[in-house]
């Protein structure tokens, strides 16, 4: 009786995570396995928490070296889509300078993973948004420093 249950239990998770990787894609199907940068900074320059329309909360977190982003990560408490559009944010924010992350966008995003089903492109504009928050974060860090130095 036990090995029937399990059977199905095993054969009902493998027809999930095959509609899944059907709809989403290999590339977010594998992202959403194994995310990447998830999880907090502590003391971070740069530092942003915003909630979403769909009511997921997304926090991204920068560290800089020499005007260059050199660590990022994030946080979400979001379905899959949260969770991949997060990591791939902060991937494409490491290296950049502050202007260049203004080119990480929600669409930029959603090339990258090669897209997502049109109900959850907000996720991209939610990582996206919050990076952008993040940065913002970093400047006026910046600004107060300059400040405090005259």
């Amino acid at each position: 009786m036990t090995d029937s249950i399990d059977d199905f239990v095993l054969k009902f998770q493998s027809e999930i995570l095959n509609e899944i990787k059907k709809t989403y894609g290999e590339k977010v199907y594998e992202r959403w396995l194994n995310p990447l940068y998830m999880g907090s900074i502590k003391d971070p320059d740069g530092y942003a928490r915003l909630k979403g329309r769909c009511e997921d909360t997304m926090e991204i977190f920068l560290v800089f070296e020499d005007d260059r982003v050199k660590q990022a990560s994030f946080q979400t408490d979001g379905c899959g889509s949260s969770i991949v559009c997060g990591s791939y944010a902060a991937e494409m924010a490491l290296g950049k300078s502050p202007d260049e992350l203004l080119e990480v966008t929600a669409e930029a995003i959603l090339e990258k993973l090669g897209g997502l089903p049109k109900e959850d492109e907000h996720c991209a504009f939610l990582a996206a948004e919050a990076l952008h928050e993040a940065l913002n974060g970093f400047m006026i860090k910046q600004a107060a420093r300059k400040r405090n130095k005259l």
